[in-house]
C-alpha cells in the first residue's frame, strides 16, 4: 500500500477554508499547493537510479518477470482481497471520527473519498497536500463543519502513524537477534518500558483534580504561544468534548486504534499473500520489519506514491532478510501492482462518480463554527492570565485562613 494513502491531515486545509468563506458559509476552493522544484529533482534522481539498477541487474529483473508470469491467480485474488480490507479499515476509521463529531456520512461515500484521495496522492508530485485539500473540500460540501473536517484528518493521521510504529516495534521484538535491526532491540525495549511508565503515571495522576487543572493550564499556555497551535488545540478540544458526550471514557478510542492497526495489518497480509502467490517462502518475522521500515521511508513523500523509494527499500530489506535478489524484486513488483497501480484507475473512477453525483455535491453544508475573530487569540491570552491570577489569589486566601484558624 502506498504511504501516500495515510493522509496526515494538517490544520492548514482547515485554515484555508476559514480564510476563504463563500457566500453560504462554506469555503471557496483554495488554490492548489505549489509543487516545489525539489520534487522534480528528487524524482529525476530516483528515475535515473532506477534505470541504472535496471541495467546492472537486468538478469535478476528477467528472472523476476518470469516468476511473476507463473503467479497463482487464486492466491493473487487473496492478496487483492486483503488490500480491499485495508482500504475499508481506513474508511471505517474516518467514518467513526466523523460520527463521533456529529457528522452522519455513509460508509460508501467515505470509502469513495479514501479511494480518490489515494489516487490523487499517488499521481502528483506533492500529491498528499492536494489530497488533503480535496478531502477537506469534499467533506465541507457534504455538510461537515470546518473544524471537524480538519480535525478528523489530523486525528486519523495521528492514529495511523502510531499504529505503524506499534507494528514496527512488534516486528523488531519478534525478529530478536536476527536481521539488520538486531542491535536496536535493547533500545526498543527501553522505549517500550519508558512509554508504559509515562502512560501509567499520566493515567494515575489524572485522577487528582489539582493535577488535571495544572495540566490544562500547561496545555493552554502551549497554544497561546502560536495562533496555529491555538487553532489546533481548539479543534482537538472541541472534538474531544463531542466524543466524551457521545462515547464517554477511554475505551471507545480502542476501536479506531484497532481500525488503524488493521489498516496496516491487512496491507502487510497483502504483501505476504503476494509472496505466497509466487511460491516463495515468507521470511518471517523479518518481513514485518521490512514492511514497517519501508512504509516509514515511503512516508517521506519524496516522490508521488513513494515511487522508487518503496521499491528500492522493500527489495533491499527483503534481500537482507534472506531472499534472493530476483525473488525480492518479483515480490516487490507484484505487491506494488496490487496495492498501488491497480488502485489508481479505481480511485480516479471513484472521484468521477463523486463529481457527477450532484446529490452529494450540492447538499447544503450544516452551519459550522464561525471564523475566529482576529483578536480571539489575544483575548484568550488575557483570560488565561486573569484566571491564573484569580486562582493564585484564592490559594493565598485559603492559606491565610488556615494559618489564622485557632487549634481546637
Amino acid at each position: 500500500m502506498p504511504p501516500a494513502r495515510r493522509i496526515v491531515g494538517s490544520v492548514e486545509a482547515r485554515r484555508q477554508g476559514q480564510d476563504h468563506q463563500g457566500e453560504h458559509g462554506g469555503p471557496e476552493p483554495a488554490a492548489p499547493p505549489a509543487v516545489r522544484p525539489v520534487w522534480w529533482v528528487v524524482a529525476a534522481v530516483l528515475v535515473a537510479a532506477a534505470v541504472v539498477v535496471a541495467i546492472t541487474r537486468r538478469h535478476e529483473l528477467v528472472t523476476a518477470v518470469d516468476l511473476i508470469a507463473h503467479v497463482r491467480p487464486s492466491r493473487l485474488i487473496l492478496s487483492a482481497a486483503f488490500e480491499a480490507a485495508s482500504l475499508l479499515c481506513v474508511a471505517m476509521l474516518q467514518q467513526w471520527l466523523l460520527r463521533a463529531g456529529g457528522a452522519r456520512l455513509r460508509l460508501w461515500g467515505v470509502s469513495a473519498i479514501v479511494l480518490t484521495a489515494n489516487a490523487i496522492a499517488g499521481a502528483l508530485p506533492g500529491g498528499a497536500a492536494f489530497a488533503v485539500a480535496w478531502v477537506f473540500r469534499r467533506l465541507r460540501r457534504w455538510g461537515v463543519g470546518q473544524v471537524l473536517a480538519g480535525t478528523v484528518l489530523a486525528v486519523s493521521g495521528l492514529l495511523s502513524g502510531l499504529s505503524l510504529l506499534v507494528l514496527l516495534l512488534a516486528g523488531v521484538l519478534a525478529s530478536g537477534s536476527a536481521g539488520p535491526v538486531a542491535g536496536a532491540l535493547p533500545l526498543v525495549i527501553g522505549l517500550l518500558v519508558l512509554a508504559i511508565v509515562v502512560v501509567g503515571a499520566a493515567v494515575g495522576l489524572s485522577r487528582f483534580p489539582r493535577v488535571k487543572r495544572r495540566a490544562w493550564r500547561v496545555w493552554r499556555r502551549i497554544g497561546l504561544r502560536s495562533r496555529r497551535l491555538f487553532e489546533l488545540e481548539e479543534s482537538l478540544t472541541q472534538l474531544g468534548r463531542q466524543i466524551r458526550r457521545t462515547r464517554p471514557g477511554v475505551r471507545p478510542w480502542a476501536w479506531p486504534f484497532v481500525l488503524a492497526l488493521l489498516n496496516w495489518g491487512f496491507d502487510l497480509a497483502c504483501l505476504v499473500a503476494a509472496t505466497w502467490s509466487l511460491g516463495i517462502d515468507v521470511p518471517w518475522p523479518g518481513i514485518l520489519v521490512a514492511y514497517g521500515l519501508t512504509q516509514f521511508a515511503g512516508s517521506l513523500r519524496l516522490t508521488p506514491g513513494g515511487l522508487g523509494v518503496v521499491e528500492t527499500s522493500l527489495t533491499a530489506l527483503l534481500v537482507l532478510y534472506g531472499m534472493r535478489a530476483d525473488q525480492a524484486i518479483a515480490v516487490t513488483l507484484l505487491y506494488r501492482v496490487v496495492s498501488f497501480w491497480a488502485l489508481q484507475p479505481i480511485g480516479w473512477a471513484s472521484g468521477l462518480v463523486l463529481t457527477l453525483k450532484r446529490g452529494g455535491a450540492t447538499r447544503k453544508p450544516e452551519p459550522g463554527p464561525e471564523p475566529e475573530p482576529a483578536g480571539e487569540h489575544e483575548r484568550a491570552q488575557e483570560q488565561e492570565q486573569a484566571q491564573e491570577q484569580k486562582q493564585e489569589q484564592g490559594e493565598e486566601g485559603q492559606g491565610d485562613e488556615r494559618q489564622g484558624r485557632p487549634d481546637r
